[in-house]
């Protein structure tokens, strides 16, 4: 037998969803935000493991620097199954028109690929393209490299000093994810012309992997050992499983940010489902006191309409979720051909279960609280439409408070930081609680203040002042919906205008590398007959370059493991050092002195803050770095601040010169140039230094701004589904008291007061809201975005104005329009007809 509570809210849903509409919209619209996010990462996560192999290019993938392998290396390697060699090298790629541009020059051999294919254009085939004839190299070419040199298919150019023949265009390489950032376009050629380039000479910043394609029936980790005991040196090992590992952490950290924002909208839009759960049991104020004088328990009307909501709910969280997984779908039609990561688009349950778990917990922390006020008012107060009960602890209590805990909780566990995860949910909660003081002060002010005005402006102060203010239920959400899109418009502004603005101004246009040691003061010379005037210190800088690893520390050597993740890339890698005597521009000193530029004495070392924070380095300390194939024990004698986008030397490590005595190792310059300067040098460097790589700096500066625009609008777009929500909120708000502002506006207009009068209030009233609400989400997306800036991205702070005047001007426009739609709605009915309803 059907129990009698699902009996009477079975009949009381036959009547229609009207009430529910806000409800809804507000459960999906987060919903669908949540697992729109959590499916397109998803996918993007299966495309990556299902061309895992091919993104590595095989099984696994060992890298070393600055050296070959040695025999005996490749014969171990070869017993694991079949190999492939690449080695890789920078240069400069000059035409015969005398343009030229750094490249990635990349030398494969005849096995490769071992995994996936190699798509090219205008050649049969790669091996095809490669082949050598005449003496000349073949090589495919990426289209960037031809629009920039004025280059075309069977064209001859020079890479370095080695001649070349544009043979193929390369579309596609299957294992370009896997090797991260690249500074040119990349030109694939064969080993022996980067031999002949003296390319892969030791001590050059080259390297060489070696993929591997696993023998049948040898394991993974087995194969994994077998390389570590065989290797010598520094090497990196990457495997199958972790073929493109920066993305990885990119999606997730993207996904958690977006789903961040969906999670905010369900908070913002439980206001909207607090009013509308609200609204609807103060609406069924009459059949509640019926059924209470006719002895209905208070668990009978509780359990009536808890499964009128939670049917709802489902509903709603079903309609998010139909939106949010068809939203990657739809997404994948339009660009999944433009995508540098592949994506395999398709309905997954999990992001669809984690999305309706948030759903649940949303409904449920939102809409209890009006239950038990329902429950806990007695029949008289119900008949006389004063639903005056009060939440006290019972079970909706209860309820809404774990209902809120598992919220939190499951943004923690899924989130791949907890600790960055606990700091965005308490800064939520901070703000909603801010946002809630800031509108009840605001009724507060507005009570004070109406005894001052007059006119429509009394009207609309009152109604700010009065119980069922605005200001209270509508201001926290469009606050926190502006503060979400304020804080993305203020983290974005600044880091853009550090991109596009500050950094030309600061950073050279022009970094040289591969400058011969023994012909540094006539590269200067060069450089100063391109410029045409004297070389200073404000526009070039020319030191030694390096790469060396920090092996030891106070005579210990280095424990990879107990350092902090912040600082490790200093100690498993090698850093780039280099060996400077007089204290050079923006030195950056924090602790200790440079020592004098004729320094004589014991091997000294400038080492960065952040290194030296790592292993707890101080002034004095002793640390052993290995360069240049020895090891060299300096003393510390300064720590600095190295600032690795300024005009100065941003080296890690700084030695004494006379730590190098007897080498003659490679250099590096930096220069400010403008655009004209900028080409003379590249051309004039091509005659007699074609050896010496470029690299234009403002290229990668323009390709940054481009990129990072393109990231930005799509997190706009994101977090205005927040202030969305908020807007529905504004919208149920409004609604909830419609039949109230319709007698209110019906005694207003009987006592004398115009049409435009009461149009004039609301839209005052609402105005207000608005301007409450967008200046309070300003300052704290203000006080959200100023330490990501200064203290995680370490760029100088810039507010746009404009971008904050247009929030909170359009904040209080939406508002103000949700007021005049709202005087609309109550001035549509007549006076008498309006008195009577209730």
């Amino acid at each position: 037998m059907t129990p009698l509570w699902l009996r009477f809210a079975a009949r009381e849903l036959r009547s229609g969803v009207k009430g529910f509409r806000i409800f809804l919209a507000c459960l999906a619209l987060g919903v669908a935000a949540i697992a729109a996010a959590s499916s397109t990462a998803e996918a993007f996560r299966r495309g990556l493991a299902s061309e895992a192999r091919e993104i590595l290019g095989g099984d696994m993938a060992i890298s070393a620097s600055q050296r070959r392998f040695e025999p005996g290396e490749l014969q171990r390697l070869e017993s694991l199954g079949r190999i492939t060699r690449a080695v890789a090298a920078q240069a400069m790629a000059e035409a015969p028109s005398g343009a030229r541009r750094l490249v990635e020059l990349r030398g494969v051999d005849n096995a490769y690929p071992l995994a996936g294919d190699v798509t090219v254009r205008g050649a049969p085939s790669l091996a095809v393209a490669l082949e050598r004839r005449d003496g000349i190299w073949g090589a495919a070419v990426e289209q960037t490299l031809l629009d920039k040199l004025g280059l075309k298919l069977g064209d001859r150019f020079l890479a370095g000093n080695v001649p070349m023949r544009v043979t193929a265009i390369l579309d596609a390489e299957p294992d370009r994810l896997s090797r991260g950032f690249q500074l040119g376009p990349r030109v694939l050629t064969r080993p022996g012309a980067l031999e002949e380039g003296g390319f892969l000479k030791p001590g050059l910043p080259f390297g060489e992997t070696v993929r591997v394609a696993l023998r049948p029936g040898l394991e993974l980790a087995a194969a994994k050992a077998e390389v570590r005991q065989t290797m010598k040196g520094f090497f990196r090992v990457r495997d199958r499983n972790d073929a493109a590992p920066g993305v990885s952490r990119m999606i997730d950290q993207l996904e958690y940010f977006l789903g961040f924002i969906g999670l905010a909208s369900l908070v913002a839009g439980g206001l909207g489902v607090f009013g509308a759960v609200s609204a609807y049991v103060d609406g069924r104020k009459p059949a509640i006191a019926t059924l209470k004088a006719l002895g209905a328990q208070s668990g009978l009307i509780r359990d009536m309409y808890l499964a009128q909501i939670g049917f709802l709910a489902l509903v709603g969280i079903a309609i998010g979720l139909a939106l949010g997984a068809a939203t990657p779908l739809l997404l994948g039609q339009f660009i999944a051909r433009d995508l540098p990561v592949p994506a395999l688009f398709a309905i997954y349950p999990l992001p669809l279960l984690k999305a309706a778990a948030f759903g649940v917990l949303s409904a449920a922390a939102f809409s209890l609280a009006p239950l038990a006020r329902a429950r806990t008012t007695p029949p008289a107060s119900l008949f006389r439409s004063d639903l005056i009960g009060r939440v006290s602890f019972g079970p909706e209590l209860v309820g809404a408070l774990l209902a809120a805990a598992g919220l939190a909780g499951l943004a923690l566990v899924t989130a791949p930081t907890p600790l960055a995860a606990a700091i965005m949910i308490a800064g939520t909660a901070a703000a909603f609680a801010v946002l809630w003081g800031f509108g009840w002060l605001a009724a507060l002010m507005a009570g004070r203040m109406r005894g001052g005005t007059r006119g429509a402006m009394r009207i609309a102060l009152a109604n700010l002042a009065g119980p069922r203010s605005a200001a209270r239920t509508a201001a926290p959400a469009i606050g926190l919906g502006v503060a979400l899109l304020a804080a993305v418009v203020l983290i974005q502004s600044s880091l853009l205008r550090q991109i596009s603005i500050i950094a030309p101004q600061t950073a050279p246009a022009l970094v040289f590398t591969e400058i011969p040691g023994d012909r540094a003061a006539a590269f200067d010379a060069e450089v100063a007959r391109a410029y045409g005037r004297a070389l200073t210190t404000d526009t070039y800088l020319r030191a030694p370059f390096m790469t060396g690893r920090i092996t030891a520390v106070r005579g210990e050597p280095v424990d990879i493991a107990t350092i902090p993740r912040n600082a490790k890339w200093a100690y498993d890698n090698d850093v780039t050092v280099s060996a400077i005597g007089p204290e050079p521009p923006n030195a950056g000193i924090l602790k200790g002195r440079w020592w004098a530029a004729d320094h004589a004495g014991a091997p000294l070392v400038a080492m960065g803050r952040d290194p030296a924070a790592g292993t707890s380095i101080k002034v004095g300390d002793t640390i052993t770095i290995q360069v240049l194939g020895r090891d060299i024990d300096a003393k510390v004698a300064v720590i600095r601040n190295v600032d690795f986008g300024s005009f100065g030397a941003s080296f890690p490590l700084v030695l004494t010169p006379n730590a190098l005595e007897g080498a003659a190792p490679r250099q590096v310059a930096i220069a400010k140039a403008t655009k004209a300067e900028e080409q003379r040098v590249i051309r004039t460097l091509g005659a007699n230094f074609p050896e010496v790589n470029v690299i234009s700096v403002r290229e990668q500066l323009e390709a940054a701004t481009e990129l990072f625009d393109q990231v930005a609008l799509a997190v706009r777009g994101a977090a205005a589904v927040a202030l969305l929500a908020a807007l529905l909120v504004l919208a149920g708000a409004i609604a909830a008291r419609a039949q109230e502002r319709t007698r209110e506006a019906a005694t207003l207009k009987v006592l004398g007061a115009s049409r435009a009068q009461v149009l004039s209030a609301y839209v005052i009233e609402y105005g207000l809201v608005g301007v409450i609400a967008g200046a309070a989400g300003v300052g704290l997306g203000y006080a959200a975005a100023w330490p990501v800036v200064v203290l995680v991205f370490e760029a100088k702070w810039s507010v746009d104005w404009g971008g904050v005047a247009a929030l909170l001007g359009g904040a209080s426009l939406l508002a103000a329009g949700g007021g005049l739609l709202a005087s609309f709605q109550a001035l549509s009915k007549r006076p008498a007809p309006a008195l009577r309803s209730e």
